[in-house]
């Protein structure tokens, strides 16, 4: 599975290759919604001031590149750096992108004051060859988060509050066909092929 990633500063856009059911809590089209691409726009902090509406500055950016039904990130990580990862269990296969900034790191179930005031952040969108029901895309966004985390943990980033453990505006995309399989965890092909794209991607 190799889908069509293009890089056009500001903009990275990942072609899907279907219109396809995708779960996010993207600022623009958030919840389960479908869409034939997902993209990055990045953005520097002193673009995003406290006065701006983030989301319809977002929209109206995708509007004027005719990208109003993508799924949409924002980042301030530098978009040359994206990452993607493949991975096969048996029939099923995964493919992941990665863009990591890790400026506004946190450890779960704590928080930094001086954190929310940056804007790195580790944005993965995901793309299964395996046909899920909303709830194969709901476990499978868990496993997406998982793998998230296990790689930021190896990776040991230390904080005042413990371990990093990700960053307070993460945003995952979970991408499939439409089906009937309920079940998308550990113990599963996509589960196994899904986690290991993003832990390599990550």
């Amino acid at each position: 599975m190799a889908p069509r990633v293009t890089l056009d500063h500001p903009w990275l856009t990942l072609e899907l290759e279907q219109t396809m059911q995708v779960l996010s809590w993207a600022i623009n089209r958030p919840g389960f919604v479908f869409t034939r691409k997902i993209v990055w726009r990045e953005v520097r902090n002193a673009d995003l001031s406290e006065e701006l509406n983030v989301r319809e500055w977002l929209c109206q950016e995708l509007a004027e590149r005719d990208e109003a039904e993508s799924v949409a990130f924002l980042t301030s990580r530098n978009l040359d750096q994206f990452q993607t990862a493949n991975a096969h269990a048996n029939e099923a296969s995964a493919f992941a992108i990665a863009t990591v900034g890790l400026s506004n790191a946190e450890r779960v179930g704590s928080r930094q004051r001086t954190a929310a005031q940056k804007y790195g952040t580790i944005n993965i969108a995901t793309l299964l060859n395996t046909a899920l029901s909303q709830t194969g895309l709901i476990e499978a966004q868990s496993i997406v988060i998982q793998a998230r985390t296990a790689a930021v943990l190896d990776a040991d980033i230390r904080l005042e509050t413990g371990r990093a453990t990700g960053t307070g505006t993460d945003c995952v995309a979970v991408a499939a066909p439409v089906g009937t399989t309920d079940y998308a965890g550990l113990h599963t092909d996509v589960g196994e092929a899904l986690g290991r794209a993003v832990y390599d991607a990550v």
